[in-house]
């Protein structure tokens, strides 16, 4: 398969929201579009499939749209059910139609076996089941078995009807359906909303492995970073392409900034120069030929605009000056929380300057703690208490994505009343509230002001101790980005709730996690808990490893290891010299006749990629040698 899309844009509602549109895909393009909230992302999504909404751009290029092959594009544009009387399972097996098709006819064919075993009906049998068998026919229980499970719906919701789950479930179910239908091109817009990590993490590994083409709008840096092999950029309704994954966006993006902008100014101050010459010298005969060389050396100059910073408006705040609490901020004793029956419980100390990061499953207790800890809502059992000065600042995501009729002035007032409006005005006009703005109602504004507007209210405050829920949702990346250095140089404590990674991983100190056998608490950050887990899987009991060494004794030969070591030292000179390779093709990627050239840096990527699946199988050989080495 094939789409190119060159010079297109896209109007709605008499507003061009994309006016420089140009975009390739083929058959395993992983591809992200990034970009500010508002800056068109989703209509991109939403035009990519359906190209009608495509007109012509603002560019020379004649405008154009090329299909080439016959695929079908995968695309969630809004959740609804042809029946909501079917139950969950035969919902999602309505996905498996064909095979299911298929698989009732392997069962006729059997009891006709039965009845006359002819060599026509074997051979019919046969290729039946070799198609049955190639089209993942001996897989598709398993597939949508785990799938349901990683989504969170337990074996006795398969039961279920459609129509009695919740708009949330039924968002998950139709996410479900999409990803088993395995189009050709899949189309994703925030995939990751509402997962938790656990989730989270299994579809970055099932995007990694997709075997087809996707495109994904996602504000989950790591995710985006970990799946795709180019980044379509959106800044000023203008698109750029940018080959590899986020990293390599972000530094390409930076540095043909800074060397388009040298290049400006060194031309402006060259055509100046020659100016200069040319009014100096051109009423002198014996100078005025050289004089106008020089107006026509201006003339022939192709002239370089002056490039555009890339939109990073963002808040500005500032938590230096709070003042400090005791030692002790907070203790939980023997806490209890829930609502109509325990969630959870809860025995922790959190001390000044700890930033405590709380992840687990969706709908084990997080949420609830943060409510508890405020006093939103009472504890079961136990206690919740305060230190001495110690100030509380608690953002809720449900309330900031309030719907109320009031102005954003008017919400911002209702906390903090001794305020005079111009006070007021300056406090929201840092949070990007500027002018009119202000008087916008709530129910008008965008995920990402919503969550601006209570921020406001909370750091306007400067509370010493942070109680933040999901606070990055909603949040494009430069925003995140900003909250994170905000919260990174935070002197006060925090407690978190968070399914962002890269949040989670820049911020957090400590982690308390819930999952199905209560709560644990970790005195440490993300990367030394995924450590210690990886380290903490089930260990044979030593008496069976024992039996099961004395069983296989006799049968395996002594190990030469010698000549296993030989073969390791040969295999790390291997795996030194393809990451090299690697590391040099990479850097070639951001050179100016590379990167402007498509055909160029698409044929480096693909040597990267060939180079990269050679070296994680030298790395599997390694690893295999030195289990071999240790074992003898």
């Amino acid at each position: 398969m094939k789409l190119t899309i060159r010079n297109g844009s896209v109007t709605l509602e008499g507003n061009t929201i994309l006016e420089c549109v140009n975009v390739d895909i083929t058959d395993h393009t992983h591809a992200a579009i990034v970009g500010r909230n508002g800056s068109g992302k989703t209509t991109l999504l939403k035009a990519i499939y359906d190209n009608e909404l495509f007109s012509e751009g603002i560019e020379e290029e004649k405008f154009q749209i090329e299909r080439i092959g016959k695929f079908s594009i995968g695309y969630m544009r809004q959740v609804e059910f042809e029946d909501e009387n079917l139950t969950l399972l035969d919902e999602i097996k309505k996905s498996f139609q064909d095979l299911i098709n298929m698989e009732e006819k392997l069962n006729d064919y059997v009891i006709k076996l039965n009845e006359n075993n002819s060599d026509k009906i074997i051979r019919e049998y046969t290729d039946l089941q070799e198609r049955f068998k190639l089209l993942g026919g001996y897989s598709y229980k398993k597939e949508y078995e785990v799938m349901l499970s990683k989504f969170g719906f337990a074996e006795a919701d398969k039961s279920k009807l459609i129509s009695e789950f919740s708009g949330g479930q039924k968002t998950k179910i139709a996410f479900i359906k999409l990803l088993l239908s395995k189009p050709d091109l899949l189309l994703l817009d925030e995939p990751t909303n509402h997962l938790d990590i656990e989730t989270i993490e299994w579809l970055e590994t099932y995007l990694k492995n997709y075997k087809k083409a996707l495109i994904i709008v996602s504000h989950d840096r790591m995710l985006i970073n970990n799946i795709v092999d180019v980044v379509y950029d959106i800044d000023y309704g203008k698109v750029v392409k940018y080959p590899g994954n986020y990293t390599n966006y972000e530094k390409m993006k930076k540095e043909i900034y800074e060397k388009t902008l040298k290049d400006y100014e060194f031309q402006k101050k060259e055509i100046k120069r020659l100016q200069s010459i040319y009014e100096r010298f051109r009423f002198k005969p014996s100078k005025a030929s050289m004089a106008l060389s020089k107006l026509k050396q201006i003339e022939r100059m192709d002239l370089i605009d002056k490039p555009i910073e890339a939109d990073m408006r963002v808040f500005q705040t500032n938590l230096s000056e709070i003042a400090p609490s005791v030692k002790k901020v907070l203790t939980c004793d023997n806490l209890e929380i829930g609502y109509d029956k325990v969630l959870a419980t809860i025995n922790l100390e959190i001390m000044r300057g700890k930033k405590i990061g709380v992840i687990g499953k969706n709908g084990i207790g997080k949420s609830t703690l943060l409510k508890t800890l405020n006093g939103t809502i009472d504890p079961i059992s136990g206690n919740v208490s305060y230190g001495l000065n110690v100030t509380p600042g608690y953002f809720d995501q449900n309330l900031a994505m309030s719907d109320s009729n009031q102005s954003v002035l008017a919400e911002f007032r209702t906390s903090l009343p001794e305020l005079h409006e111009s006070e007021c005005r300056k406090a929201l006009g840092s949070f990007l509230f500027k002018g009119d703005d202000v008087f916008k109602p709530i129910n008008v504004l965008s995920g990402g002001e919503k969550v601006r507007l209570q921020l406001c209210k909370i750091f306007f405050n400067k509370p010493n101790f942070l109680i933040l829920d999901e606070p990055t949702n909603h949040m494009d990346i430069v925003g995140r980005d900003h909250l994170e250095d905000i919260l990174e140089y935070y002197k006060g404590t925090m407690i978190f709730v968070s399914h962002d990674r890269y949040f989670i991983k820049k911020i957090a100190n400590q982690l308390l996690v819930f999952d199905d056998n209560g709560v644990k608490f970790y005195p440490f950050g993300y990367d030394q808990y995924l450590e210690t887990i990886k380290n903490d899987e089930p260990i044979e009991p030593k008496k069976d490893k024992k039996k099961k060494t004395e069983e296989v004794v006799e049968e395996i030969p002594k190990v030469n290891t010698y000549e296993l070591k030989k073969e390791l030292n040969k295999l790390e000179n291997e795996i030194i010299k393809k990451e090299t390779k690697i590391k040099l093709l990479e850097q070639d990627l951001f050179n100016t006749d590379v990167y402007s050239d498509y055909n160029k840096s698409m044929a480096i990527n693909e040597k990267i990629k060939l180079l990269k699946e050679e070296l994680t199988e030298l790395n599997n050989k390694w690893e295999e040698l030195t289990n071999l080495i240790l074992e003898n």
